[in-house]
């Protein structure tokens, strides 16, 4: 049994078939609890956690041969931008028709070269005609942060999708494409992120500066932050899971206290506080107000930043 053959086997999506055929298993193997059966005749390993990415590439081997291709979340997972929901179902685009199965999402439609590209050995459809795809279905929060992502990923301007509408002015969900083009910002680096900055700015407030590099008085940066209001001084960070190790912690601390003294205060926000937006809001217009009210200059050090 060749062993870097049989080693690709354990460690992603492959097709029963191919695999018996190549000697890689025997049919008892297959049928027994290392695999799971994931699509008609496409497996994996047991002990392979079945995420969206996952199921994506598994459902890749279901079209590969018949023209199809990745769209829709499971294109932007292999792309790098990854902004669907942890349950989603994979999605492939096909010329023909074809059978529904469970945890796919099929689409007929045929995409011409410049919508296709190859990403990490799949054939998916491109970042700009995935966030077109994506942005027409889904609601506007989700739209912006499927646009957000796939332009950070596929450096496009996403007024490029405003040129697509105008050449397919019967699509379906078009005309939310101009709203959610006007509140994209590529620099964001996360879904919690461009989901904050979004309800912040519906909710009436200016638009925080995004991924703003705060400087000293030499041009020395200090810090950058995921969202600012500068005039007030006040950053705003989300925590993921990352910033509950002991170290990064005390980092984020000694960060804190560093731009106090030079007037900012920083606000760091956790899951918990986008779950309770409206409160989460609140909670940042109050203190645009109070530190306004205040004035927030430096104590001792002029301070100039820039986007970035």
């Amino acid at each position: 049994m060749p062993p870097v053959r049989l080693v690709r086997v354990l460690r992603e999506p492959f097709r029963g078939t191919e695999a018996l055929a190549a000697g890689l298993l025997t049919a008892d193997q297959l049928r027994g609890p290392r695999f799971r059966r994931v699509f008609p005749d496409v497996y994996l390993p047991s002990a392979l956690e079945l995420d969206l990415c996952t199921r994506s590439r598994a459902a890749y081997l279901l079209v590969r041969d018949r023209d199809g291709a990745l769209a829709g979340y499971s294109a932007a997972a292999v792309l790098g931008a990854d902004c669907g929901p942890r349950g989603a179902p994979a999605e492939v685009v096909l010329p023909g028709s074809a059978r529904r199965h469970p945890g796919l999402r099929v689409y007929r439609a045929r995409l011409g070269r410049d919508d296709l590209t190859v990403a990490a050995g799949f054939r998916v459809s491109t970042p700009a005609r995935t966030a077109w795809d994506l942005v027409r279905r889904l609601t506007l929060v989700e739209g912006v942060i499927a646009v957000d992502a796939l332009a950070r990923r596929g450096g496009f301007d996403p007024a490029q999708l405003l040129a697509r509408r105008t050449g397919h002015p019967g699509a379906r969900g078009c005309r939310r494409v101009d709203e959610a083009v006007a509140l994209a910002d590529p620099r964001a680096e996360s879904p919690m992120e461009t989901r904050l900055r979004v309800a912040l700015v519906r909710s009436g407030l200016a638009a925080p500066q995004v991924q703003y590099r705060i400087v000293d008085e030499y041009g020395f940066t200090l810090a950058r932050v995921d969202l600012a209001y500068p005039a007030a001084k006040l950053a705003i960070e989300y925590d993921g899971s990352v910033h509950f190790d002991r170290r990064r912690a005390e980092r984020d601390r000694q960060r804190d206290a560093e731009l106090a003294g030079y007037g900012w205060q920083t606000v760091r926000l956790v899951a918990d506080d986008l779950a309770g937006l409206p409160q989460t809001v609140r909670r940042v217009r109050l203190l645009l107000q109070a530190r306004r009210a205040v004035g927030a200059s430096p104590p001792a050090a002029r301070l100039t930043g820039d986007g970035g």
